[in-house]
């Protein structure tokens, strides 16, 4: 039995850049930064004060008040993508049988904005302060059950916590439900809002974010000598995952085909990568393997690239080792660099990128490159997004904990 071909027909992101897709991609092509002080809170005493914060955002335009209050901010934006990317696909669900379309959506941290809200009303005034939506609020799992209600969704219903690689792993998930046949379509990718004051303390506190505050939009600079860290983002990306041949016969349109997933643990440190980059090198080949790809077939990638130290060059090692020769030759861009890293979202905005990447056969740039690092010496799209033929892509997410994940899409026009 032939292993059935899955489609990307539908796509919805909420970020620092954009509220829906077609903004979101003007702005990466573009070269723009979504980064600027915080807004969110006060950081005054925060060692960062800078984030890629999805500003303008009325959660009444995708959803009922009634319900937005009932949600945090990071389902709000997983229901506004799911709202987008249905829209997009052209998809009427009242005609399909909802027993066979899934939902899977990860986020790495979940409801902090809530969790921390509610910790202060209850040393504030006790226990009998706290909301009753306190729990349904900060589950992980919150986003995918309230985009599988939105449309009364049946199938298969999941979410994946793995740090920054949780929408990646939703993704490849979800791949392998249609591919099994236990759905013909799946809503999938990642939401997170993590922009708060513990949120922030704790990744200062690590020294893992960028203290370039007196230039924002500069602080995000992947694969740069200069890299200080990381910038903190917010948002979502979900994406319409459908079997081929279902889009075909009711002439969907087709961005890329998702054909290739691969996911390995480091076995190292619960936050250090490992240095020789092995097991995100792994991850790569085995994504390549399971799409029938060769490594002198890939034309770009979509790096993790956080813009730390030790991601950047890690990852530079593990494409060498996963691509061999071929590392040479790909275009590879962090487009962390204008929307700073969106935690347990950036696998699902960052399959977006990579599948109008294909779709396009525009390579986004890696903007603030300025100054090269001899540990970091791939061609890394500097600065201006590169009109160049892109028939497969692949997309990087490396997590907190030694997850490492990997996505190989391929050009529609491909797909026999």
């Amino acid at each position: 039995m032939c292993q059935r071909r899955v489609a990307i027909t539908g796509l919805g992101a909420v970020t620092s850049l954009g509220l829906d897709v077609p903004t979101l991609w003007a702005n990466i092509v573009e070269g723009r930064s979504g980064v600027a002080p915080t807004e969110a809170f006060d950081s005054k005493d925060h060692t960062s004060k800078i984030a890629s914060e999805v500003r303008n955002f009325d959660p009444s335009q995708w959803m009922e008040r009634r319900d937005a209050k009932r949600l945090d901010r990071f389902a709000q934006f997983a229901l506004a993508a799911a709202v987008e990317a249905v829209a997009d696909s052209g998809i009427d669900f009242q005609r399909e049988d909802r027993d066979r379309v899934g939902v899977i959506v990860g986020t790495g941290i979940g409801g902090l904005i809530e969790m921390e809200q509610q910790m202060l009303r209850m040393l504030d005034g006790g226990p009998r302060r706290v909301s009753p939506f306190l729990i349904p609020k900060l589950m992980a799992n919150a986003a995918a059950g309230v985009v599988s209600i939105r449309w009364e969704l049946a199938g298969p219903n999941s979410c994946s916590v793995t740090a920054c690689s949780s929408a990646t792993h939703s993704l490849g998930d979800a791949l392998r439900c249609i591919q099994r046949g236990e759905a013909d379509m799946v809503l999938s990718g990642g939401a997170e809002a993590a922009i708060t004051p513990l949120g922030m303390a704790g990744f200062c506190s690590m020294s893992a974010l960028s203290t370039r505050n007196d230039d924002p939009t500069a602080a995000s600079r992947p694969f740069d000598k200069d890299r200080d860290g990381f910038v903190m983002g917010e948002g979502a990306g979900v994406v319409l995952l459908e079997e081929v041949e279902h889009a075909r016969a009711r002439g969907a349109k087709i961005y890329a085909e998702l054909v290739g997933f691969g996911a390995t643990g480091d076995g190292y440190h619960i936050t250090a990568p490992q240095p020789d980059g092995q097991g995100a090198a792994k991850a790569m080949s085995r994504a390549m393997e399971d799409a029938g790809v060769s490594p002198d077939q890939v034309d770009y990638i979509n790096a993790h690239g956080t813009s730390t130290l030790l991601n950047d060059a890690m990852e530079t090692k593990a494409i060498h080792k996963a691509l061999g020769a071929a590392a040479d030759s790909v275009a590879v861009s962090s487009t962390k660099s204008m929307l700073g890293h969106l935690l347990g979202a950036t696998g699902g905005v960052e399959l977006i990128l990579a599948a109008l990447a294909v779709h396009n056969d525009i390579a986004p740039p890696t903007i603030n490159y300025h100054t090269p690092d001899p540990d970091c010496d791939l061609f890394y799209v500097p600065n201006e997004s590169k009109r160049m033929t892109i028939t497969h892509a692949m997309s990087n997410t490396l997590g907190f904990g030694g997850h490492n994940a990997s996505l190989v899409l391929r050009k529609a026009d491909f797909a026999g």
